[in-house]
């Protein structure tokens, strides 16, 4: 299992930038999708979740109505629109798999900075 993400930077409040995820070694249509993010001297926290079937979604509360989870199955990509980003959604941010061992045996990216910052 591979998960790469790409997409983060700085950019100032109110700006918009879109991740993407790049899953291989599974099949990725089989499985939900999450991106996670954790920001200096905080725990990890999930941002959003999409279902293998149907793409029904899920959001923390602190992004709902900003933020966007997609994925291609085809490409075996999950992306995440951010819009109207604010500082504290400054973190690096996650991609996730779950494993079949419960959360100790999910996968993970390596992880992309998201800097919001003016």
């Amino acid at each position: 299992v591979q998960l790469v993400e790409s997409g983060g930077g700085l950019v100032q409040p109110g700006g918009s930038l879109r991740l993407s995820c790049a899953a291989s070694g599974f099949t990725f249509r089989n499985y939900d999708m999450s991106w996670y993010r954790q920001a200096p001297g905080k725990e990890r926290e999930l941002v959003a979740r999409i279902s293998s079937v149907g793409g029904r979604t899920n959001y923390a509360d602190s992004v709902k109505g900003r933020f966007t989870i997609s994925r291609d199955n085809a490409k075996g990509t999950v992306y995440l629109q951010m819009n109207s980003l604010k500082p504290e959604d400054t973190a690096v941010y996650y991609c996730n798999r779950p494993g079949r061992l419960g959360p100790a045996s999910d996968y993970w990216g390596q992880g992309t900075q998201v800097t919001v910052s003016s």
